[in-house]
């Protein structure tokens, strides 16, 4: 039997995923998650919760090597001036923050052979096109700070636009950070930044104005979305993100020597390059460092 570890497994493709995994019979799945139930408690704008988080985890699974640990959980805010208990811009300590410290804490117990599987977006990279305001920078004081940013953008929503995508270019460059040490390597864990393309519908847009929710929802059905997706191949259904995640996690698709990143494209996994920002080793190298300050821990 599989033991996976899962945030974001509540709602969107993320639940749709963990209804594959569970019916599969054999998986035992740890999720994390505001609302309990069958879910431990985990409050991703608190880093206190991710530590609390961990340690339950490590008590329920009592030595039980972790085989896959997904990282799928994320928001998108309309502007970048909500603040964490942690005093860290939202977006940032959500996306990324949050995840990475789960990521360290969790990684002792990582089985040999485990996969690591952190969901990103295309909208990180400025090749795609997405509309969205791309990153400029990685820096992860300025990202958790970003009223110190002299660039930050004076309208809120493209401020909080960026917070996102940023974000997202932290996703990458800790997959590619993670796969590139030793210690990983030595272990076979497999590391994959996953891109489900644009997927209306979910539960990412929650947090944005009333319009723009009725607007999310909407695409999400398959009637008014079928259409775009002929002319759009980022554009994917719901049901397409959640199998390709269980494909990813499961090790069913395996990535390619040397690719990192996982694009979903037209409903079919694809492993292009990222951005040229989140091919620099240099700045995952920064990324990974500069966050262990943020969060605590040991670089």
């Amino acid at each position: 039997m599989s033991t996976m570890v899962m945030t974001g497994g509540t709602s969107g493709f993320g639940a749709l995923a963990v209804e594959r995994l569970q019916g599969s019979g054999d998986v035992r799945l740890i999720l994390g998650a505001r609302g309990g139930g069958d879910a431990l408690p985990l409050e991703l704008g608190e880093l206190e919760s991710v530590r609390a988080f961990a340690a339950a985890v490590g008590a329920e699974l009592g030595g039980t090597p972790v085989d896959a640990l997904v990282l799928n959980a994320g928001l998108v805010l309309s502007d970048a001036a909500h603040r964490t208990v942690d005093g860290f811009e939202t977006t940032f300590a959500v996306n990324h923050l949050a995840h990475y410290l789960l990521l360290r804490l969790l990684l002792p117990s990582l089985a040999d052979g485990a996969t690591v599987v952190l969901t990103t977006s295309g909208t990180h990279d400025p090749a795609t096109g997405a509309g969205l305001t791309p990153p400029r920078h990685a820096d992860t004081v300025l990202l958790a700070h970003p009223e110190r940013d002299p660039g930050l953008d004076n309208r809120p929503r493209k401020a909080g636009e960026h917070a996102y995508t940023a974000s997202k270019l932290c996703t990458v460059l800790t997959a590619r950070a993670l796969s590139g040490q030793d210690a990983v390597r030595d272990k076979g864990i497999t590391a994959i930044a996953y891109c489900p393309g644009q997927v209306f519908g979910t539960g990412l847009a929650k947090d944005l104005p009333w319009y723009m929710r009725v607007a999310w929802s909407a695409m999400g059905s398959p009637v008014v979305s079928w259409p775009a997706r002929r002319f759009d191949r980022t554009l994917n259904t719901r049901p397409d993100a959640g199998n390709a995640l269980v494909e990813l996690v499961s090790g069913d698709v395996r990535p390619p020597e040397g690719r990192v990143y996982a694009a979903l494209r037209g409903g079919e996994l694809t492993w292009p390059d990222p951005s040229d920002d989140a091919l620099r080793d240099d700045l995952a190298r920064e990324l990974w460092t500069e966050s262990a300050v943020l969060v605590g821990l040991p670089g």
